[in-house]
């Protein structure tokens, strides 16, 4: 059961990402500039993500940004699956904000796209 919830929630990590970099990224021209961003955001998003501190800790305006940066869900239900073994309901609010969020920055990332080939 630990594969399946681990296979859903990679899922929605990589929907909720991806859609977060189609969304910022939609009329780049040059092709390394989603490679520089995504590094700079991999770094500015995994602080507060609550990896390498407890998110109770950080300042209000810091909590703030944690509660809508999707690695902080994605990091809170991967700890709960793997060191706690939480089981589904742990991380169905996680999965249920990833999905959304993907969800919800893809489709607004779709029309914005260029209708040219």
């Amino acid at each position: 059961m630990q594969v399946l919830q681990l296979a859903l929630l990679i899922v929605a990590v990589s929907i909720a990402f991806n859609g977060m970099m189609f969304l910022l990224m939609v009329r780049v021209e040059d092709p390394l500039v989603p490679r520089a961003m995504f590094g700079v955001l991999n770094t500015l998003l995994f602080f507060p993500s609550g990896s390498i501190y407890p998110i109770a800790a950080f300042p209000r305006w810091l909590r703030a940004i944690a509660v809508v940066d999707p690695f902080t869900y994605a990091v809170h239900a991967f700890k709960a699956i793997l060191l706690k073994d939480g089981g589904f309901a742990a991380i169905q609010t996680d999965l249920l904000f990833l999905f959304a969020f993907g969800i919800g920055t893809l489709l607004i990332a779709t029309p914005l796209f260029k209708r040219t080939l």
